[in-house]
């Protein structure tokens, strides 16, 4: 670096320092600041405007879009279709209801970038109830896309009910029934779900809170074969679901619907009784196949499980012994000197509380006077009752040569798959529950939202089952277990995971919603670059995404989304 001077008529030249040995960014700033241009620290240059969530939106948003589900919703972009894949998507990173929905996707109330990236950055409630009501008006055609993706002629199909509680006195789908979720003094709403034999969700109906679970089944098979055009279908329901009367009148093989269930304990009983089914069956074996003049053109599937009876037997000792404290203390009370409840009908009213408390006044022979009462246990019908603990029968009109034995077995075991759906909808994941909306089309909306999030969630679940608490190797756990009768055992690293509580790599496990929760603090920022003059118009702004961790990367390239 010189600088050159005059020194009366001679002009002269000064060597500063020598800039070689400097790096060339360093040399060109300097260059640059001779010239007049001005330069501030790094830390100063920029303003960030504001920092939202944003790696669990774009981790669901994204799975989403690579499910083509914006395209099962409609085919064609629009206002409508960005709104529902909103609710969608807030359904599981946030789930809740539509108001604060509508405060989450607004630019001044905005909670995670959701709202930006879909450009709805204006939206209140009347536009989401709209989206609501346009999403009802499609989930036919929803349900018709998704049907084409997961079933096909021969399908087996996996059916079962729930109930959710409703908080409110004003839809007409509220109803008192049979309340799943133990909350007493609430109506409720029942819907039930199909979903192919994975356990992924295909169509979702609601029914009115007093609807018993056989009666949800007939526009079931009818969207079955009507709507979605199957010719043949295995349709699996649990023993209350698919009872004598639906199997008369709904399940004929001329019109190509077939079923697997199982019988209840009283018919399971009477084989027993008959000589059909004879216990001694499983002393070498848990699983036999017989059949019964009682149901002709069945296949009757036994199974004996050791550990549920042990299980069940455990049970039923437990209820007793607590059911037996609370006899005693009706005893005592007609024996006490002072305030001695006496006569048949109140010393029967204590008696009948104390039996229908846990449903085990069967096993119990009782003596009820006008002054005393006395029990005891009838350990004839105990014992009758125990030696079939652990047994079960599943029964179906499926062919041998189109089902094996133990695959009709694994089949309707895998109705857990629906009851799993239910846990995530219910609790775990999504919070169908409670309900508020008034009118029963938006109540229909909010449990389709939800299904859909559910879709979403399930294929997530799977494509991130190396990170999180969930089974990585089905094939695995299935070669390595002992029986289809026997409970379902995980593979080696699903119990590494469990038990070290880090994956192969060495990196912590998650849970799916701990996981979301570690995503959403890589951060979308908005950032103002500063300028040295007040005179100079305002630079444009920016946005910035944190670097993600490499466990969050991880889990973006396991979605196989992009983090943008």
């Amino acid at each position: 670096m010189r600088r050159t001077y005059r020194e009366g008529q001679k002009v002269k030249h000064q060597t500063l320092g020598n800039l070689s040995h400097l790096p060339l960014p360093v040399i060109e700033m300097i260059k640059g600041a001779l010239k007049g241009e001005v330069y501030i620290p790094s830390s100063s240059a920029f303003d960030n405007i504001r920092s939202l969530p944003h790696g669990h939106v774009a981790a669901v948003l994204g799975s989403l879009r690579k499910l083509s589900l914006d395209e099962v919703l409609a085919t064609r972009p629009g206002r409508q279709r960005d709104l529902a894949v909103a609710m969608i998507v807030s359904q599981i990173i946030n789930p809740g209801p539509e108001l604060p929905t509508s405060r989450s996707l607004r630019e001044e109330t905005a909670f995670s970038s959701l709202g930006e990236t879909l450009g709805l950055e204006a939206v209140d409630e009347d536009d989401l109830y709209g989206a609501l009501d346009w999403l009802v008006s499609r989930q036919s055609d929803i349900e018709k896309k998704l049907a084409r993706r997961h079933l096909s002629h021969g399908s087996l199909v996996l059916y079962d009910v729930t109930s959710a509680y409703y908080t409110g006195r004003h839809c007409s789908l509220a109803r008192r029934g049979h309340n799943r979720d133990k909350k007493k003094g609430f109506p409720q709403i029942i819907f039930g779900l199909l979903c192919n034999e994975e356990g992924c969700p295909v169509a979702v109906e609601v029914f009115e809170g007093s609807t018993g679970d056989p009666k949800t089944l007939r526009s079931q098979l009818d969207k079955l074969r009507l709507r979605f055009g199957l010719e043949r279908v295995i349709v699996v329901g649990d023993r209350g679901m698919i009872t004598e009367a639906r199997l008369r009148e709904d399940f004929t093989p001329e019109q190509g619907l077939y079923w697997i269930s199982a019988l209840r304990g009283p018919a399971i009983r009477e084989l027993v009784e008959k000589g059909e089914l004879q216990l001694s069956f499983f002393d070498q074996r848990d699983l036999v196949q017989i059949t019964s003049p009682d149901y002709p053109e069945e296949r009757l599937i036994c199974c004996r499980n050791p550990l549920l009876a042990e299980e069940r037997a455990r049970q039923r000792e437990e209820l007793l012994e607590e059911t037996e404290k609370a006899l005693d203390r009706i005893v005592a009370a007609t024996r006490r000197a002072r305030g001695k409840l006496k006569g048949k009908d109140r010393i029967g009213l204590q008696v009948g509380k104390v039996l229908n408390l846990h449903k085990v006044g069967k096993h119990f022979k009782l003596e009820i006077t006008e002054e005393a009462f006395s029990y005891q246990r009838d350990q004839e019908r105990i014992g009758a009752e125990a030696a079939l603990d652990g047994v079960y029968v599943i029964r179906t009109s499926v062919s041998e040569a189109a089902l094996s034995a133990v695959d009709t077995v694994g089949r309707y075991k895998d109705l857990s798959a629906v009851e799993q759906a239910f846990r995530s909808l219910k609790t775990i994941d999504l919070r169908v529950r409670p309900i508020h909306h008034h009118l029963a089309q938006r109540v229909r909306g909010h449990v389709l939202v939800c299904m859909l999030a559910y879709y979403v969630t399930w294929h997530m679940r799977r494509w991130l089952a190396p990170m999180l608490f969930e089974e990585d190797d089905a094939d695995m756990a299935e070669a390595i277990r002992e029986s289809i009768v026997a409970p379902a055992t995980r593979s080696p690293s699903a119990e590494s995971k469990a038990r070290t509580k880090h994956t192969a790599d060495g990196q912590p496990v998650h849970s799916f919603q701990t996981l979301l929760k570690d995503l959403a603090t890589i951060t979308k920022n908005t950032m103002q670059p500063k300028l040295a003059t007040r005179d100079q118009a305002a630079m444009p702004q920016f946005s910035l995404v944190t670097i993600p961790t490499p466990i969050q990367s991880r889990a973006f390239e396991l979605l196989g989304v992009p983090l943008a």
